[in-house]
């Protein structure tokens, strides 16, 4: 039987949005909502950051045409560093803000269409980041200061209620 096809009719199942479980506690009961996670990539060597939601799936940009391998010798000594930080905000009665947020390394080797990744890295980083725990210990300052001053920018607000952990670990003056 296929959970996601029940009598020729689509169940609507989807980890990206609404509330699966509605109280009902029935089928789709404890799927998770990554309705305010947020994947931001940062180009380590241009010192960019940007929003692609396309990464809640591995399909970001980046991500495309490329085969992904956990071992860095397939690049063949190349390739571009980027951090995956999975943001998440939480929305309580002050209103929204940061409140997890975790890193996880991606090397691409575009001339050769390879990349290097830990698939289960970046799902337990992720992890971190819903449950409201802070790891950005593996990211270099410049990184760091990148993904600081971005999420600054985007909602000042959220920033100035931010986890103070997060808030903690970003501060690179």
């Amino acid at each position: 039987m296929d959970i996601f096809h029940q009598d020729g009719k689509k169940s609507g199942f989807n980890i990206i949005k609404g509330d699966s479980t509605k109280g009902h506690g029935g089928f789709g009961a404890g799927l998770i909502n990554l309705d305010n996670m947020s994947p931001v990539i940062i180009d380590v060597e241009a010192g960019t950051a940007a929003v692609d939601m396309g990464a809640l799936h591995a399909r970001s940009d980046i991500e495309r045409r490329i085969r992904f391998s956990a071992n860095k010798a397939d690049l063949q000594g190349g390739g571009k560093k980027y951090w995956l930080v999975w943001v998440n905000t939480e929305v309580t009665k002050e209103g929204p803000h940061y409140s997890g947020a975790a890193a996880a390394e991606m090397i691409i080797h575009r001339e050769i269409k390879r990349g290097y990744k830990i698939l289960a890295d970046h799902v337990n980083k992720m992890d971190k980041a819903l449950k409201g725990n802070v790891d950005l210990s593996e990211m270099d300052t410049k990184s760091k200061k990148v993904l600081g001053e971005f999420l600054k920018s985007v909602a000042p607000g959220q920033w100035e209620k931010a986890n103070p952990e997060l808030k903690a670990q970003l501060e690179t003056e």
